[in-house]
């Protein structure tokens, strides 16, 4: 069962106002994800208590650093069914989970941040970890082209 758009959209809205591309459709994933070089950090945004209070906001500060992903794209888990399994198949090696954020490189996982590293943290933490590999996997053209 999906969650109704109306109870979602502000949800989705928190990410979207940032400039992070929805992908609703398996074939929008693969097309981020496949077909663009470089980096790509797919958020599989959810519902729950801990993607409001602590992944969001993580991701927002995040997003104000200098070094980020070439493109930053989310699913949301219960509501684009199907694009969020595609988009969890990137995700070798790591069991579904909601939220949680991958970073991939040319098509290929490279950081995982599953929801057991989301809960317990503040947006802060989640920040500073995603700045972390932001820097570690991002490539340093990224920075002069935001």
């Amino acid at each position: 069962m999906r969650y109704p758009e109306d109870v979602i959209r502000p949800m989705r809205e928190e990410l979207t106002r940032l400039g992070v591309e929805e992908l609703r459709t398996p074939e929008a994933v693969d097309e981020a994800v496949k077909n663009l070089p470089g980096t790509v950090m797919v958020v599989v945004n959810s519902i729950c208590g801990c993607a409001a209070g602590r992944a969001r906001p993580g991701i927002a500060l995040a997003l104000q650093h200098d070094v980020r992903p070439d493109k930053v794209a989310t699913v949301f888990a219960g509501a684009d069914i199907e694009a969020t399994e595609r988009a969890r198949s990137y995700f070798t090696g790591y069991l579904p989970s909601s939220p949680s954020i991958g970073l991939l490189k040319d098509g290929q996982l490279v950081y995982m941040m599953e929801r057991h590293q989301i809960e317990g943290k503040g947006p802060e933490q989640i920040a500073e970890e995603l700045k972390r590999a932001f820097e570690q996997c991002c490539a340093a053209a990224s920075v002069a082209a935001n």
